[in-house]
């Protein structure tokens, strides 16, 4: 029978060394501690020992020492933790785990967290282990007023995946520029001859819907033609397309990438022409399953992007204490795509 090795400890160091095991702890940590200087030659000693030995510090005596524990939460409003490589939060976790991985920090899923009324889950309850990490970045397409507020005002170190309005204070945030890119767009349709726009959306609530309206309005009124808005709330694509034609609606600027594809299919079972009678503008990626062979024009959402940087804003916030509260908006990506043209000569 073998027998296993014994783990050499800080204390097996100390004593191999004639030195204090305080010591051999401030030579594995890079410091002197206070007035008390390392000799060089003392550190080298250690070192040695260490070297030889093959000596591995405990993890958590080593992060308990430092002023952080390199971990990083990650926590979303989902009910069920998103994995799926078509998943639409699948790319802001891997630009978050990319840049957790570059700067050497660990991620603590935090999934534990009830599901209560409307299937959404809580940050704060009872067993919330938000404190297990170093701070949190928060994902999730809008987030509860009364948590953030809470977050804020007990300076727990944080930031939100997505632009969001101040609550009890200014929301940490890496958000995508959707006024922006949602102008870009429609300034797109009006160089093609477009006039007659419509907005299908909410364009209004989180405050993504509320951005893209509002690059939707600022550049119509720039242009000076009237904004027309159709919410989507309990309308099926029959009745959006239905309200479309009857407003002689040239070009339909979706807020859901789905409901463009609802509407773009129907269109065409009505033997309608998809860019010819109707130009659809999709204002980003799908949040929901949208299977087709439509190339959109718009843009994307820079999601990898994101994740990246939310975890540098968090371990910025982590590291110092910002005059101001760090908030980037991230430009998004115009998409050619396939479904804008001018549109045609009325008779």
């Amino acid at each position: 029978m073998t027998g296993s090795r014994r783990r050499v400890t800080q204390h097996d160091i100390a004593r191999m060394t004639g030195v204090s095991q305080a010591t051999v702890s401030l030579v594995l940590n890079g410091r002197d501690d206070g007035n008390v200087r390392i000799a060089p030659e003392t550190r080298e000693r250690v070192l040695h020992a260490i070297r030889t030995t093959g000596y591995v510090a405990d993890p958590v005596a080593r992060r308990l020492a430092a002023r952080h524990n390199r971990i990083l939460g990650v926590f979303t409003y989902e009910p069920v933790f998103p994995t799926g490589t078509g998943d639409f939060y699948h790319p802001f976790l891997v630009g978050i785990e990319e840049c957790a991985e570059r700067l050497g920090c660990d991620l603590l899923l935090l999934t534990s967290a009830p599901v209560v009324a409307g299937g959404r889950r809580r940050i704060f309850h009872d067993d919330n282990r938000l404190r297990l990490a170093d701070g949190c970045v928060l994902l999730g397409r809008s987030l509860d007023r009364d948590e953030l507020t809470r977050l804020v005002t007990e300076g727990q170190p944080f930031v939100s995946v997505g632009r969001r309005d101040d609550a009890g204070g200014p929301v940490p945030y890496v958000g995508a520029d959707y006024p922006t890119a949602t102008a870009t767009v429609v300034r797109r349709a009006l160089a093609a001859g477009h006039t007659a726009l419509a907005y299908l959306g909410q364009g209004a609530g989180p405050e993504s819907h509320a951005d893209r309206m509002r690059g939707f309005r600022a550049a119509l009124d720039e242009a000076g033609h009237t904004p027309r808005h159709l919410p989507t709330t309990d309308r099926s694509p029959a009745e959006l397309l239905d309200a479309l034609l009857a407003a002689d609606v040239t070009a339909a600027v979706v807020e859901e990438y789905a409901d463009g594809v609802a509407i773009a299919q129907l269109a065409r079972e009505r033997g309608l022409d998809i860019p010819g009678d109707l130009s659809i503008l999709a204002l980003g990626d799908p949040t929901r399953p949208a299977s087709t062979d439509i190339d959109f024009t718009g843009f994307r959402i820079p999601r990898r992007e994101m994740g990246w940087q939310s975890v540098e804003v968090l371990t910025g916030l982590l590291e110092a204490d910002p005059e101001t509260v760090p908030q980037r908006l991230v430009p998004c990506q115009p998409v050619d795509g396939a479904t804008l043209a001018p549109p045609k000569a009325i008779p």
